[in-house]
């Protein structure tokens, strides 16, 4: 889908309110290492491009798979022509181009280098806005990109390199997020024989020309639009599901750009079925990735968050046992202030304790006594090592 989006170009657009969207992606595929067969997935496209290529080279846009680290790097893949000495640099006509990374977590490592703006460019890009020099030095330029982009990360690495700037900028959510893995253990996948590889590559050519994507100098040149009851199924979802649910915090700021997104793979699937008008079934088979990006995004990130939480348990449960251990017994107070010195929240303290005596077999036990004063309050709770 991305490669596709890429390739039809900036030629048609679909008008909403001030604002015209293009058939423009931006894919990241999330997989554990090993197991998401991220190198595969691409592997067939790119057999698809080569097959594009020898069959009508015009519409198949530029493919950069050397990794990304800067806007000036960037810029150059597209740029609008410079003057190096006394040569002119010809400009590069089209501005279509289709990044493959298969490392994405190289292109979080480079956004958080001091004065790096790669992650502001890919946000400008994502939008089709001009990219225009950084610095008053650097006279490179580029107008009019459409530039698409397929990463591949690990959910760890995700969840460790996207930094809350990132998670808020608007970086993260121009991203549609799919995990995928494989389904079978196969030593020996077998190869997608060439003449299916040849045929999705002349589907391929029939949606491009439908489209006039080799004219891509041309922009904006043909409309889109939705049917009345596409645009009725959309305005339900716009004012359900695609805003229902969503919180303040990461997953709530990973899922703001869903709308415009559905629209875009509305497009996509439309022109797919050789038409510039976006029905019912088109929203649907759109709104099905949407589904299955939202669930991603959930899972991976929720299940970071369970996992960290779980791992502070785990840490706070063994100072206790260690406590315990040295103590002999001790009471929920003495837990509180002489063992965590009174700076771990309550909550978590209890957390620990209840892992503690969840364990098979519980790690420690409670017993509930009366106070030795007589003061009046809960009964305290005496904790003390489990017998082995």
């Amino acid at each position: 889908m991305a490669y596709l989006s890429c390739a039809v170009g900036r030629g048609v657009y679909l008008p909403i309110g001030n604002t015209r969207h293009h058939a423009r992606l931006f894919c990241l595929h999330v997989g554990r290492s090993g197991r998401g067969r991220k190198g595969d997935a691409v592997s067939l496209v790119l057999r698809i491009d080569q097959a594009l290529r020898e069959i009508g080279e015009s519409f198949a846009p530029q493919i950069h798979r050397g990794g990304l680290s800067s806007r000036e790097g960037l810029v150059a893949l597209m740029h609008d022509g410079y003057r190096q000495g006394r040569q002119d640099v010809s400009a590069i006509e089209d501005k279509r181009l289709w990044v493959v990374e298969s490392e994405f977590a190289n292109v979080l490592h480079q956004g958080r280098r001091d004065g790096n703006t790669l992650s502001a460019a890919l946000r400008d890009c994502w939008d089709g806005v001009d990219l225009k020099p950084a610095t008053k030095s650097n006279r490179l330029y580029a107008s009019h990109p459409h530039v698409c982009l397929s990463g591949a990360i690990s959910p760890g690495e995700l969840t460790g390199l996207m930094s809350a700037r990132e998670l808020t900028n608007g970086f993260a959510n121009r991203f549609l997020m799919i995990w995928a893995e494989r389904s079978r253990m196969l030593p020996f996948p077998k190869e997608t024989p060439q003449e299916i590889v040849v045929h999705l590559a002349r589907r391929t050519l029939e949606m491009l020309a439908f489209v006039r994507a080799d004219r891509y100098d041309e922009r904006e040149h043909q409309r889109m639009e939705l049917s009345p009851q596409a645009q009725w199924r959309y305005a339900q979802l716009y004012r359900g599901e695609l805003h229902d649910g969503i919180d303040d915090g990461a997953i709530g700021a990973l899922l703001e750009r869903r709308a415009p997104m559905l629209l875009r793979l509305a497009m996509l699937m439309a022109l797919t079925d050789l038409q510039t008008r976006i029905d019912v079934p088109h929203i649907d088979a759109a709104m099905a990735w949407i589904r299955h990006a939202t669930a991603s995004v959930r899972f991976v990130f929720v299940s970071a968050a369970e996992d960290a939480k779980l791992a502070q348990v785990l840490e706070l449960a063994n100072r206790v046992l260690a406590f315990l251990h040295e103590r002999g017994q001790s009471t929920r107070s003495q837990i509180s202030a002489e063992c965590f010195r009174g700076k771990v929240p309550k909550a978590r303290i209890d957390a620990s304790l209840e892992h503690l005596l969840a364990s098979t077999p519980p790690k420690i036990t409670v017993q509930w006594g009366e106070r030795a004063d007589g003061a009046p309050g809960a009964p305290l709770r005496v904790y003390r090592l489990a017998a082995k």
